[in-house]
């Protein structure tokens, strides 16, 4: 962490060193809150969050046992417009058949000043939505009445959990300023949570332990010609621990350029069940460690044993392999097939969602049916294939023993030179060339032998963009010219996702109009569909928006529309690492055709850049040859994940890169 990150933790800590619970209470809002007209800590913030509240009980049901019980109460200030969409609200819940939630709204009430008097507008029955998402999870959605400028809300939720192992991540910072940001848990001694917290800034935190007791009542019958009824009573002693995190004047989270997902940096907390140890009971260890959290995984009915049938498919399977003869021929072969066998319906998840078979025989399965599978039919063929666990980019980074942070798998096929990773479900993807959404550091393998290793899911091999581009230009500054793309590995990948579906006269109109309204034609596409080979873009291009002609001198940027024309780091401090998702190359090999009655007045200097540790460089070579110039532009960057130790000197290798790039080459009339 930087010094002035520490500096800021520090200040914020002390700043609510001495803090206690607040008596933040519903409906009493004030006067001096409607009348604020910006956030007093940032006179930027488009809204704030006043104060957000939130407990979690784990206690005993008479009727179903122990259960969670979520309460959260949250006020918030809207200072803009841009704030307006903060009036819809929404909580996801479990909607599946062996694990449903339920979510209630309350006490929700939009407050504006009208002729210095507070006027109060509750939601209405009409403004609460239920939306199903998938066969897994639903949620509950509020729509404000009556949001402006101005405006406060305040909402209350309430979420009843039949499973208690159970317990939400809690977030501390969100897009806004937070005011004051409490949470509690009230965990019985039954339970072991771990928690892990993340961000750059923490909240203060205490414990306490408190007595509880269950009563049980119990119903009693005799018999005989008169029959009665007793009732006796037993009572548990236990105690459970009241942990409470209090956060205030937290600033607003921003996302940055090149960051994989903001979430990964937000202050926050979250638990996952370690241990349950009831009385008299053998104690079951859940997620102490990744040994134990993989087993739990594997024994899953919907997970391991899905691995070992292969009944389904052995058939069709010696028919393809009987065409194969190197690992590397097997492993493309049934990655190409269940490719085009089973079609990824958009589900995530590592567990199977209809089961092998059914997803097999019905061509249509989430991500655990079509990677299960496809380890399945690598074992098969007689390869060292083990299922990999991965959270996704949108999911965050797993970064302690928890079965809740995987949300996908795929499968790695172990060689002698290291590990093969496939992913059926992206229809671009070849053996290390996953699809973007998996890239986010590190996996977890799982053997069937119940251990485990972590294995970095970040590409080392460096994808390639090579651009060939000749153009003349005329003396009325117009220029007409050709040009070839060629892209390799994840560069190719990238657009291959980007065209896919899409019609080539929509893709061009985009690209014409992306690039300076240039118009293209003769425009050829090569490999699109054959994988393992480079994609090539070959097109004719005329613009008229290229050149400037002024006082009879030509300038223009000798790179035209492929120059890089904004830094994308412009923050004074970093707080994130930057994240490219792989090394990349990209290489312009340049010819340009002075008019006639033209020469060359100026020309940029030659450059070369080349940053420490080996992270890019940048060389950037023009010269003149007759009545032409040839320039050569490379770019380099060679890791996926820049550390923020490293943001100043990437920050100043992009400033200095981007004004070589937009510098303009000057011809005057001869």
């Amino acid at each position: 962490m930087k010094l002035v990150n520490v500096i800021v933790a520090a200040v914020l800590f002390f700043g609510i060193s001495e803090l206690k619970a607040q008596k933040y209470e519903l409906g009493k809002v004030s006067i001096a809150e409607l009348e604020q007209k910006v956030h007093p800590l940032d006179s930027t913030a488009a809204a704030a969050v006043l104060y957000k509240k939130g407990e979690v009980r784990i206690e005993y049901d008479q009727n179903e046992g122990f259960v969670a019980i979520t309460d959260v109460e949250t006020r918030i200030k809207i200072y803009k417009k841009e704030a307006y969409a903060l009036a819809n609200q929404k909580v996801w819940f479990y909607s599946a058949v062996n694990l449903s939630e339920k979510v209630i709204f309350s006490d929700a009430v939009t407050y504006n000043l009208v002729n210095g008097k507070i006027e109060k507008t509750k939601l209405k029955s009409e403004g609460i939505f239920t939306e199903v998402l998938n066969k897994y999870n639903s949620q509950k959605k509020i729509t404000m009445p009556n949001v402006k400028e101005g405006s406060v809300i305040e909402f209350k939720y309430s979420i009843k959990t039949p499973n208690p192992s159970i317990i939400r991540d809690w977030d501390f910072q969100s897009g806004i300023p937070v005011n004051y940001s409490e949470f509690v848990t009230y965990i019985p001694e039954y339970y072991v949570f771990n928690s892990r917290q993340k961000g750059f800034v923490y909240p203060k935190i205490t414990v306490k332990k408190n007595n509880k007791s269950i009563i049980f009542t119990n119903k009693e019958r005799s018999g005989g010609s008169v029959s009665s009824t007793t009732f006796s009573t037993n009572q548990v002693d236990y105690f459970e621990t009241q942990t409470t995190y209090i956060a205030a004047n937290f600033p607003a989270i921003k996302d940055e350029e090149f960051v994989n997902n903001i979430r990964n940096y937000t202050a926050s907390v979250e638990f996952e069940l370690s241990v349950i140890n009831w009385p008299n009971q053998p104690m079951k260890v859940m997620s102490a460690d990744w040994n134990s959290v993989v087993k739990t995984i594997y024994e899953y009915n919907s997970f391991g044993p899905e691995l070992n049938k292969t009944g389904y498919f052995e058939e069709d399977l010696k028919a393809l392999l009987a065409r194969t003869n190197t690992p590397e021929e097997k492993v493309m072969a049934i990655l190409q097939y269940v490719k085009s066998r089973v079609k990824w319906n958009g589900v995530a998840g590592y567990e199977c969602e209809n089961g092998v078979k059914k997803a097999y025989k019905e061509k249509s399965g989430n991500i655990g049916d079509i990677n299960l599978m496809l380890t399945a039919m690598l074992r098969y063929a007689g390869l060292t294939a083990n299922p990999v666990l991965v959270s996704t980019r949108d999911n965050g980074i797993a970064m302690f023993p928890n079965r809740t942070a995987f949300n996908y798998v795929i499968a790695a096929v172990e060689t002698p030179n290291g590990h093969y990773l496939v992913d059926a479900s992206a229809r671009f993807s070849t053996p290390n060339i996953l699809p973007f959404r998996t890239l986010n550091w590190f996996g977890r393998l799982i053997r069937k032998d119940g251990s485990s290793e972590q294995i970095s899911l970040m590409p080392k091999k460096t994808s390639n963009t090579s651009v060939f581009l000749s153009y003349d230009i005329n003396p009325d500054g117009t220029v007409a010219g050709k040009a070839k793309k060629q892209c390799t590995d994840y560069a190719a990948l990238t657009i291959r996702d980007k065209i896919s579906g899409q019609k080539q006269e929509d893709y061009l109109e985009k690209f014409e109009n992306q690039n300076r309204k240039i118009e293209v034609s003769e425009y050829v596409r090569e490999n699109e569909k054959e994988i393992l080979k480079p994609l090539t873009e070959s097109y004719s291009f005329n613009g008229n928006n290229l050149c400037e002609v002024i006082g009879g001198k030509i300038y223009f940027n000798p790179m035209l529309f492929f120059s890089s024309e904004k830094n994308p780091f412009k923050q004074e401090i970093r707080e994130y690492p930057v994240d490219f998702g792989f090394p990349f190359a990209d290489k312009y090999t340049i010819v340009i055709k002075v008019p006639d009655g033209f020469a060359v007045e100026t020309l940029p200097a030659p450059i070369t850049i080349n940053m420490e540790d080996n992270l890019g460089s940048f060389k950037f070579n023009i010269a003149e040859t007759g009545n032409s110039l040839q320039l050569v532009v490379s770019h380099q960057i060679n890791q996926g994940i820049v550390s923020i130790e490293k943001y100043e000197m990437l920050k100043e290798y992009y400033k200095k890169m981007i004004a070589k790039e937009t510098e303009k080459i000057v011809l005057k009339r001869i």
